[in-house]
């Protein structure tokens, strides 16, 4: 007997449909592809070159790499046919106050020590009169300012600490790149305009997508990559979507890219606040991405397009786009036979470049909970909460950067200061003003040393350390903080500068 709310099919799921391109959807077509085979699946992508895609998230994080180890791609070859580089992590420019800056770095900082955080002896270190420079206690943040990035081939000194990186790339040919993987392993992909989706009159799931040709294209299983318009989970299905914005204001960008200048090739994005929004600068191997985010209510589209012309660096390579967006993310990501992913099942604004990290996390849930006969509901609904949750521990780290500053030069940032936050930002604020920590879950993206980076950055400091991390002697302490200064700056002379390492890996 079918338990109740269970749709049972004659045949086993092995129609994917996947509802459009872009990078989302050839990164969801080139990991089906690699896990199932072609002979398992029967993959379709439809995309209209008319339409095309955003392609704006040249920027990751270092998940990006366990998606290209998935899928067996070599590094190399991969940033060279997306003009990439590597990304050690964000630069924050005048976030806290107008001329000081701090970095967000993607490794750890320091070492724990008798089970607590690094976080408490470097606390300790600072009320004692040390320095308040934690990136003197991180790999990233030191080879940053020197401009270096590189791989170590064979690791010759595994004692030392390890330079976590993630890419900045050209989205566009991450998405030509992906299709060429896919198709080689059986993805099949037509051309062509989706004008109308065709339901079961009696379960409402999607039975076919109809192209502007009058072809129908059948399937179990659809993947709603339709972008901001979110053709099916939105506009067919009605998945409410569930508006940030009043914490999360900025809801326009104006992007334009520029030729790269000739002088270090900086292995970090770029964040600089400007007064209604922010600007990013992220540095590929043939150009500069350049974009400013900001919020309309309080600046015309005209006048940061202009902003942003004037304040780039080389010259242009091509007019400014202006894209709108809301931040927030669809009641139901998973609703029936359908799943968005990308922009149609939700959009987190780009200050942490957590977009393309989102779209490869939504695979990895899918391919964990992927349907063999039948579309449960109780396997839909943890779908669905994962990333929900997935989604508002994002939000939450990405509040904090608007919320905690001392700029008050605008309506906007005195917006930002006095807005009133979500319970679960406020207790976790709460608590690190209390005792340095942040209570991160493991399922968690952001872990303790990016809440630390971001939090001591922007100005929280803790009232308090733990008491454990006055066990150590003086003498023992200034050791401890010493040799890990020791074991990380010995580790960026280690590295190459990044422009040099990059002509000499890629050719």
């Amino acid at each position: 007997m079918c338990p109740v709310g269970v749709t049972m099919l004659n045949a086993t799921i092995n129609k994917i449909v996947i509802a459009g391109g872009g990078t989302s959807g050839w990164m969801l077509a080139a990991a089906l592809s690699k896990l199932q085979g072609k002979d398992k699946y029967d993959i379709t992508l439809i995309e209209s070159e008319v339409i095309g895609s955003i392609g704006v998230g040249e920027a990751t994080i270092p998940n990006i790499q366990l998606y290209t180890g998935f899928l067996g791609i070599d590094e190399g070859d991969f940033l060279q046919k997306t003009q990439g580089t590597y990304k050690l992590g964000i630069e924050f420019i005048d976030w806290t106050r107008k001329g000081e800056s701090y970095f967000h770095p993607f490794g750890g900082i320091g070492a724990p020590l008798n089970g607590i955080d690094f976080i408490h002896y470097w606390l300790r270190n600072r009320e004692e009169g040390g320095s308040s420079d934690f990136g003197l206690f991180n790999a990233e943040t030191l080879a940053a300012r020197e401009n270096k990035c590189s791989r170590m081939e064979g690791n010759p000194r595994p004692d030392l600490p390890s330079v976590n990186c993630a890419y900045h790339f050209d989205a566009a040919l991450v998405a030509k790149y992906l299709r060429t993987y896919a198709e080689t392993r059986g993805v099949t992909r037509v051309e062509g305009e989706i004008v109308a989706v065709e339901q079961n009159p009696t379960t409402g799931h999607v039975e076919s997508l109809v192209l502007k040709s009058g072809e129908k294209i059948a399937g179990h299983l659809f993947l709603d990559c339709t972008g901001f318009s979110s053709l099916l989970i939105g506009k067919t299905l009605g998945s409410e979507f569930i508006d940030w914005s009043h914490w999360l204001p900025c809801d326009s960008a104006v992007v334009m890219p520029c030729e790269s200048d000739v002088g270090p090739l900086k292995p970090y994005t770029c964040s600089t606040a400007k007064e209604y929004g922010w600007q990013w600068r992220i540095p590929l191997q043939n150009r500069i991405g350049n974009g400013y985010v900001y919020a309309s209510q309080y600046i015309s589209d005209e006048l940061a397009t202009q902003s942003l012309v004037t304040s780039i660096e080389g010259k242009p390579l091509g007019e400014p786009r202006i894209i709108k967006f809301k931040s927030g993310y669809r009641k139901k990501i998973w609703d029936k036979n359908v799943i968005a992913c990308g922009l149609s099942g939700g959009f987190l604004e780009p200050l942490e470049s957590t977009a393309i990290y989102l779209v490869q996390s939504t695979i990895t849930k899918l391919l964990a909970h992927l349907p063999k006969n039948n579309f449960d509901p109780y396997v839909i609904t943890t779908f669905n909460q994962k990333i929900h949750a997935e989604y508002q521990n994002i939000r939450d780290f990405l509040i904090a950067h608007y919320k905690l500053t001392e700029r008050n030069d605008t309506e906007f940032w005195r917006h930002c200061q006095d807005m009133e936050l979500p319970e679960s930002l406020k207790e976790r604020l709460g608590l690190f003003k209390a005792s340095a920590s942040c209570n991160v879950q493991h399922a968690e993206l952001f872990k303790e040393h990016s809440w630390f980076a971001v939090l001591i950055g922007q100005g929280l400091m803790p009232d308090s350390y733990h008491p454990l991390a006055d066990m150590l002697s003086k003498g023992e302490h200034k050791n401890f903080l010493s040799n890990i200064h020791s074991a990380v700056s010995e580790r960026v002379t280690l590295l190459d500068d990044h422009r040099d390492y990059l002509n000499k890996y890629l050719g």
